[in-house]
Parts: C-alpha cells; sequence; structure tokens
C-alpha cells in the first residue's frame, strides 16, 4: 500500500501499438432521467462502492482479520438502505475471515451474491506483490480463490484486480485468462509514471493471450464525504471519449467501506447530471456495457500492450531481504512437497496430502501480500509472515519426508558390511548431476562414497556441521547422479576416498579451474579478472573494468519513491582475508572476506569438476543503517543486450541503469573485442531488484554490468514526505546476517546457452540425501516417476508443477512451460501411471494436463484452476499410447 498514487519513477519501457480509432461515445446512451439536464454529458460512470482492505501494512493481520468482518457487515448494511447499492469484494482471504468469524453474516453475504448485488472480482487469494512471487506462486492465487468462489458462491469471478501492487509483470495476461479472467483492473503505474495508455486498453503477454485493461483513475477509495473531488480528480485523468468508464469509491486500506454521505452525493450528482449519468455499479457490469458499447469493430481498434506494466516504487524489489528468501523457500518446498507427496501416495496407496499442502499455500499467497512480500509493512508484521511461511515450509518438509520414507523403505538394500546405505532423491523433473554434502558418524577413519554397484564416485571430505571431540564424526562431499523426478542409491564406505591424481579440479588462491572453467581472482581485491569458458574460448569477464561491491548512502524511503536507479556511485567493501578452503576430487572453494564499516561479505567461490557455473555462497552481516548493497557484475562486451527471468518468462531489459524487477537470473550478452557474441548470466536464489548499467554508469572507465540490490536498509515503513527526526529512534530493516547463493555462467551465443531456467531451479530447491538401513524391497536401485523428452522445435518444455488432482484420489497434474521463447514439442511420460502425452508448446505457453489413475478415462487438459479447457484450444496434443 502508498498512501498516493502520484510517486514518479522511472518511465516504462515497453512497447505499446495503438491502431488508430476514434472513441466518440457510441453503442448504449445513459438512460435519462427526468430530472437530469438535457445538456449533461453523454456517458455513464460507473460507481465501484468497495473498500480495499490491506490485511497487513500499518497494522498486524490480526487488525486486519477484524475490520473484513466490520467492513463487510457495514457493506450488507448499505444494501439495507439504498437499493441499488452494489458492493465490489476482492481478495478471497477476507471472505474466509468472516467465513470463520462471523457464520451468519457469511449467509448474508451469500444471499446478496445470489441476487447480484455483492460481486466477487479479482479470483486471487490477495492481491499480491504482482513481480516478485514465482510463476506457480501466481497460479495458485487463482487456483485457491476461484475455487473458493466456487465453492461457496456457485460462481467465479471474471474480472481480474489488482488494485494497490507496484507493478505487473508481463505474464500475468497468459495467467489471468487460464483463471478464468478475462479483463483487469489496476492503479499503479499512473499516467505520470508511465506512456501506458490511460484508460482502457488490451494487455497482451508473449504466447498472445489478452485481456481487457482498466487503469482506475486517481485512486481506489476515496474520503467518507461527498464524492465530488474524486469523481473530479478521475476524470481529469481518464479518456472522457469513451461512453462508459470506472470511478472507485469508499474509505479504505484500513477498511470502512462506502458511506451513507459517499451514496447520497452520488444520487445529488447524478440527478443534477453534473458528470454525466452516475450508476452504483461494479466491474463486471462495467466491462460487459463496455464492450456492448463499443461492438467488435470498437474493441479490436483499442490499443494494445505488450510487455510489463511498470514502474511504482522501485525500492520495494529489494527492501527487507528475508521476506524475499522466505518466500522463494516456501514456494520450492512446497512444490517438492507436492511431487513427492503425490509418488508416496501412490506407494503407499494413501491419500494425496491434499488438504495439508494447500493449507501450506494459503499460507505462501497470503505473505505475497503486496505489503508484506514488497517489504513495506510495519517489523512486527514479518514476524508474523516468518511463522506463517515457517508453517508452510514445515508442512512441506514433513510431506516430503514422509514421502520419501515410504520410497526408501520399499527399495532392495542388501546388507553390505562396512557401508552406511544412503538414498539420494531429486526433485526436479529432469536428470540432474549434483553434489551431495552429508554428515556422518561412527566412521573414525573417514568415508568415502560408492554407488550401487560398489563402484567409487567422486568424494572428498569437507566441513562438518558438528564441533565436537567425536572422532567418527565427519562429512563428506560427492558427486551424485540422478534420474528425473527419481532416486538413487548410494553408500558411504569406511575410509577416506581412494587416492589417486586429480586430473578435473585445481584450486589455489589466485584461480579455480576444471575441465570446462577457469576463474582467476586480483589477489588485491578479491574479485574476478578472468571467467574463461574453455569449450568456447569465450571470456566475458577479461579486461572488464569497475568494482563487484557497491556499498552506498539510501536516502530514500521504504517503497523507493521516485526512485529511477540505485546504480550510482558507491564505496568498494575492501578485502580482509582470502582462504582456500577445499581443493579436491569434487571442487574447489575459495573463501574471500570484506569489510566495510561494522559490516562484513563473506563470499565462497565454489568450482565443481564437470560444472559449467561458478557458485558464489554469500553471508553478509549488516550493520549499517539507510545504506544500500550492491554486487556488480562488470563485462567486457560491446552493445550489450540484457535479458531477465519473469513469472513463467522473461524479458529484455534497456541497459540504462534503472532499477527492475525480476526472478532468478539476469543475463548480459554482447560482442567481445573480435567480434564473437558471449555474455554472462548471473543466477541467484533469493535477490529480486536489479539493474543493467551502460559502459561509463556508474562511474566513468566503468565496464557494462548486471547489478544484484543485495539489501537495503531503509526505517520500516517509512513513507515519503514524511521526514525522520534527526533525534528520533527507529527500525532499520536488513540488520543483521543473511544468507544466499548465485551463480556465474559465461557462455558464447545467446542467454539460452547457459540453461538459466534450470540452473536458478536447481539452485533454489537442492537434492536431498537420506541416510537409509538395509532391507528389502520390490524397487531397484534407482528409479523415475516422471520423464520429459524434447521431441521437436528449438523450445526447451519444462515441468513447473507436478500434483495431485484437486478433484480426485489417485490423479495427477501436469503443468509446463515453454522457457527460451521459440517453439517446442516434448512427450510426458508419467511411469508409475503407465500413461504419457505429447503436446505442441508455442513460445512461453503454458499448459496444464490432468492424467487420471484409471487408464479408461482420458487424459484431459485444464486451466490453473483445474477446470477442463476444450479439446485443441490451445494447440495441439495426444496421448501416446504406450507400445
Amino acid at each position: 500500500m502508498t498512501q498516493t498514487a502520484h510517486h514518479g519513477v522511472s518511465p516504462n519501457r515497453s512497447a505499446v501499438e495503438t491502431a488508430p480509432m476514434t472513441n466518440a461515445p457510441s453503442g448504449e446512451q445513459p438512460a435519462v432521467r427526468p430530472d437530469r439536464p438535457v445538456a449533461a454529458a453523454k456517458r455513464t460512470l460507473h460507481m465501484i462502492g468497495n473498500s480495499h482492505i490491506d490485511p497487513v501494512w500499518l497494522w498486524p493481520w490480526q487488525e486486519g482479520y477484524q475490520e473484513a468482518r466490520a467492513t463487510f457487515s457495514s457493506a450488507v448494511e448499505r444494501m439495507d438502505e439504498y437499493g441499488d447499492f452494489r458492493f465490489t469484494c476482492d481478495q478471497m482471504v477476507l471472505l474466509r475471515w468472516v467465513e470463520e468469524s462471523d457464520p451468519a453474516l457469511f449467509e448474508v453475504i451469500k444471499r446478496r451474491v445470489a441476487e447480484g448485488r455483492w460481486v466477487n472480482v479479482g479470483g486471487w487469494w490477495v492481491e499480491p506483490d504482482c513481480n516478485a512471487p514465482s510463476g506457480e506462486g501466481f497460479a495458485r492465487q487463482g487456483l485457491l480463490g476461484q475455487r473458493y468462489l466456487a465453492s461457496r458462491f456457485g460462481k467465479p469471478a471474471t474480472v481480474g484486480m489488482n488494485a494497490d501492487p507496484f507493478g505487473h509483470n508481463a505474464m500475468l495476461p497468459q495467467i489471468l485468462n487460464l483463471h478464468g479472467l478475462d479483463s483487469y483492473t489496476f492503479l499503479r503505474p499512473g499516467p505520470h509514471e508511465s506512456d501506458i495508455p490511460h484508460t482502457v486498453f488490451w494487455w497482451e503477454a508473449p504466447d498472445g493471450s489478452r485481456v481487457l485493461a482498466f487503469r482506475i483513475p486517481h485512486e481506489y477509495c476515496s474520503p467518507p464525504g461527498s464524492v465530488v473531488g474524486q469523481t473530479e480528480k478521475a476524470l481529469g485523468i481518464l479518456d472522457r471519449s469513451f461512453a462508459h468508464l470506472m470511478v472507485f469509491y469508499g474509505v479504505g486500506n484500513h477498511g470502512g467501506g462506502p458511506t451513507k454521505a459517499n451514496i447520497d452525493s452520488i444520487h445529488r450528482f447524478d440527478t443534477m447530471g453534473s458528470f454525466g449519468a452516475m450508476k452504483l455499479s461494479d466491474p463486471e457490469r462495467f466491462f460487459q456495457e463496455f464492450k456492448d458499447a463499443l461492438g467488435e469493430a470498437g474493441l479490436a481498434q483499442l490499443p494494445v500492450w505488450r510487455g510489463d506494466l511498470q514502474t511504482h516504487a522501485a525500492g520495494c524489489f529489494s527492501a527487507h531481504s528475508g521476506i524475499k528468501a522466505w518466500e522463494r523457500k516456501a514456494q520450492q518446498a512446497a512444490l517438492a512437497a507436492e511431487r513427492w507427496g503425490l509418488v508416496g501416495s501412490w506407494l503407499a496407496e494413501s491419500p494425496y496430502p491434499r488438504a495439508e499442502l494447500n493449507r501450506a499455500w494459503e499460507q505462501i499467497c497470503f505473505n505475497q501480500f503486496h505489503d508484506i512480500m514488497p517489504g513495506s509493512a510495519i517489523e512486527p508484521s514479518y514476524e508474523d509472515a516468518r511463522d506463517q511461511l515457517g508453517e508452510a515450509v514445515s508442512i512441506a518438509k514433513r510431506v516430503i519426508t514422509w514421502a520419501h520414507n515410504q520410497l526408501a523403505r520399499r527399495i532392495q538394500i542388501p546388507f553390505v558390511a562396512g557401508t552406511q546405505p544412503v538414498v539420494v532423491f531429486n526433485p526436479h523433473p529432469w536428470p540432474v548431476s549434483a553434489d551431495v554434502e552429508l554428515q556422518y558418524g561412527a566412521k573414525p577413519a573417514g568415508a568415502h562414497a560408492v554407488d550401487e554397484a560398489g563402484r567409487p564416485v567422486p568424494c572428498q571430505p569437507t566441513q562438518s556441521s558438528a564441533t565436537t571431540d567425536d572422532k567418527g564424526r565427519g562429512a563428506v562431499v560427492f558427486r551424485a547422479e540422478l534420474p528425473a523426478l527419481g532416486y538413487r542409491l548410494y553408500r558411504l564406505a569406511e575410509g577416506a576416498a581412494p587416492s589417486g591424481p586429480n586430473q578435473n579440479v585445481s584450486a589455489s588462491l589466485e584461480h579455480l579451474e576444471n575441465e570446462f572453467l577457469r576463474a582467476e581472482f586480483d589477489p588485491e581485491t578479491g574479485w574476478l579478472t578472468s571467467l574463461l569458458d574453455k569449450r568456447t574460448g569465450v571470456d566475458p569477464l577479461a579486461g572488464a573494468a569497475g568494482e563487484h561491491t557497491q556499498l552506498s548512502q539510501d536516502p530514500t524511503d521504504t517503497w523507493g519513491h521516485r526512485v529511477v536507479s540505485y546504480a550510482g556511485l558507491g564505496a568498494p567493501m575492501r578485502l580482509t582475508r582470502a582462504v582456500l578452503r577445499e581443493a579436491g576430487a569434487v571442487r574447489g572453494r575459495l573463501r574471500m572476506e570484506r569489510e566495510w564499516g561494522r559490516s562484513t561479505l563473506v563470499e565462497e567461490f565454489i568450482l565443481a569438476s564437470g560444472s559449467g557455473a561458478l557458485e558464489v555462497r554469500v553471508t553478509i552481516d549488516w550493520h549499517e543503517q539507510a545504506h544500500l548493497l550492491k554486487l556488480r557484475f562488470p563485462v567486457a562486451l560491446d552493445d550489450p543486450v540484457a535479458t531477465q527471468e519473469i513469472p513463467y518468462g522473461f524479458v529484455n531489459r534497456p541497459v540504462d541503469a534503472a532499477e527492475v524487477p525480476g526472478q532468478s537470473w539476469a543475463d548480459m550478452t554482447g560482442k567481445l573485442a573480435d567480434g564473437r557474441r558471449a555474455g554472462l548470466t548471473v543466477i541467484n536464489n533469493a535477490k529480486h531488484g536489479y539493474d543493467f548499467s551502460p559502459a561509463g554508469q556508474p562511474a566513468q572507465g566503468w565496464s557494462p554490468s548486471i547489478g544484484i540490490t543485495a539489501l537495503r536498509s531503509p526505517v520500516y515503513s517509512w513513507h515519503d514526505p514524511r521526514t525522520l527526526d534527526p533525534d528520533g529512534l527507529y527500525a532499520f530493516q536488513d540488520q543483521g546476517l543473511q544468507h544466499f547463493r548465485y551463480l556465474l555462467v559465461p557462455h558464447d551465443g545467446d542467454w539460452r546457452r547457459a540453461g538459466p531456467t534450470r540452473g536458478a531451479a536447481e539452485l533454489g530447491l537442492p537434492v536431498r540425501a537420506q541416510l537409509e538401513s538395509s532391507h528389502g524391497g520390490t524397487l531397484p536401485p534407482t528409479g523415475s516417476f516422471l520423464e520429459v523428452n524434447q521431441t521437436s522445435g528449438t523450445g526447451e518444455v519444462l515441468v513447473t508443477a507436478f500434483k495431485g488432482a484437486e478433484d480426485g484420489d489417485r490423479d495427477a497434474v501436469v503443468r509446463a512451460v515453454e522457457t527460451r521463447g521459440e517453439l517446442g514439442q516434448a512427450v510426458i511420460s508419467i511411469p508409475q501411471l503407465g500413461r504419457s502425452l505429447q503436446a505442441d508448446f508455442g513460445p512461453l505457453q503454458l499448459r496444464t494436463f490432468l492424467v487420471p489413475a484409471d487408464p479408461a478415462q482420458p487424459i484431459s487438459e485444464v486451466d490453473l484452476v483445474e477446470w477442463p479447457i476444450a479439446k485443441r484450444a490451445r494447440g495441439a496434443w495426444h496421448e501416446v499410447k504406450s507400445g
């Protein structure tokens, strides 16, 4: 939530296409009242009575819980008093709260819904931050919200609504369509913040999906008195040539809703004809009458916007590192729990843990709310968020542990003297080569790993997490080669790994090298001077100028209002120590320690054998107030092009140093001095604020660079224009320890060569190893439960969800998306069910399939709510029969 819609930031850089048209009022005209002057404007203002309720902002969720009940009670009272009054409600969690706390009031709401006077819109659990959640996070907003509406009121929403979020990613039109929503209302960015068409336009996703979008004028709430000021300001912004327009009114943020004075003033000005006809209405009625008035020809002439709707409050991309990291962790954990929970239910012939997992997703989706996840709420709210997301992670871990034990106890594991069985589980729907860090006990001579056939695998000792006098405790890291969404049996054998020449990894204080990469470090700064891809000969870092760490004052408020860029000049953190921690058969590990003021930064560079990525593990201990830290990645490239991940997709960004939102990966590709194309992809597991800076920024002589805002430390919930008291006592964000990881991937060609989407998933969701006993069983030592094979096209089809169906005891739902922006085709197989399907995917197209456990029941395509889609409505697919 912000308190005004007028906070200027960087202009939007997406593309708009406007077809020639005239917006002269056409179609249905306002009903003529005998007492309205004939001279009144020939338009209808649909007055949208609502109360935007922030369940959390400057108050905790418990206060929002009560305010929902009070506001909804007030709304039904207004319906008793005014026969034409309609109330618009979004954020389905608020209805859930009222259903819990006041069943009698909820029954009244159900009757008003049936009458058509209480109108539920949005269809999502909350109004989330519309940049930071993952694609699956957005999918679950509508899964929870639309199913709740259908189960309680008999019908879902048709109009999407995110009135208050601070920006909207470019994939949302496809997601909205797949939630059954064909139109969209939003407020930010305002007309002064972008060149988005002013009032009504088609918003189109990269796959061609569209919604009819309406930008709310001025504000979504109003003062409790007359609506005259609200209406005049709205009309000053709206395109008044349209015959139908919306103006929102009602006391909000902390609840309240439309007042008698609001409604009386609307009736009065309608009679006077001051603004044309004024109708107590709702967004569903508005969009229907707007479309009827324009007709098909008029709708076809509306402008089309392709790309993000940005930018408002750029500081929210990085405010409060904790909530961003907790959300990422919880989403990944829940996705893994769904996959393993489905497998476990099949093996145990027990119910899929649907209720538990839906509870986890409710907590995850609630904390995506646009004043929690952006970091703009009060400090105590983040204690609640930590606890709620901790509940979600705990649920996921219980489901995963249960499922892994169902699987592990069924594996045939013969007794082999002197060994400890270990089962390693891969949660990803593709094969993974991973380094497993494992603690062990009762092996005073050390341990090494072997595979299911007793063959040694690359293994080396690493530091144990236990610091005791137990001589038998220790830790190893070993290489595991794992099938897609599957498992493999390994063993820990006594004694150190067999000695032998290490051919693959070499390490020193100034370099790390394997068979594919060579990384060289400046001993003065601790940063890379070279990251050579030995396979192609490209080195995007060689010769690049600029600092890696950039620490500067940040005088901006929590939201970062009016911020265009955080890429200004700053001081580097000083290198204090370099330590070579590991050099073995599996990996080399080099630790760089830095400090500035009272704060420290540790980066541990890890290069594993056979890896084309340099991993960096980051620990920050931060004790600065009103400062920010950028991690910058300079590249020696001319004519750079920037590409960035967004939910389910990617966008190109201008190389202009603007602060922009993104998901896990960012890439800069350009020309090397010899003319070859090359680039650097940076993948991280916790951060969302980025910039792509050109040469000469932020300082003369610097090379182009990718910047990640590692943290900001503004005062909690400090909103411009309030000024801080120099002698005041305030709580500052991001104080203390935080941990995250990133990968550096050099490549030739463009970003697709780096495989960033898979890399991000593997970084965010590691494999899991479980110590096991010896026992009989029916399962082999390795197995897979999901397979995806690309069959044609250059696109890459990745499964993003594999879960139990919302309707069905043992049925599966599998969702996949094309990630490269190209045409693709894939065969998706579920061996446990003995079923496969082949589907075509357009660029960045998202498709979901219901696969019944009963082979007599056909596979079908469904939307994100898991409701049917007409056969072939979104492209060709068919079931592949075995044999």
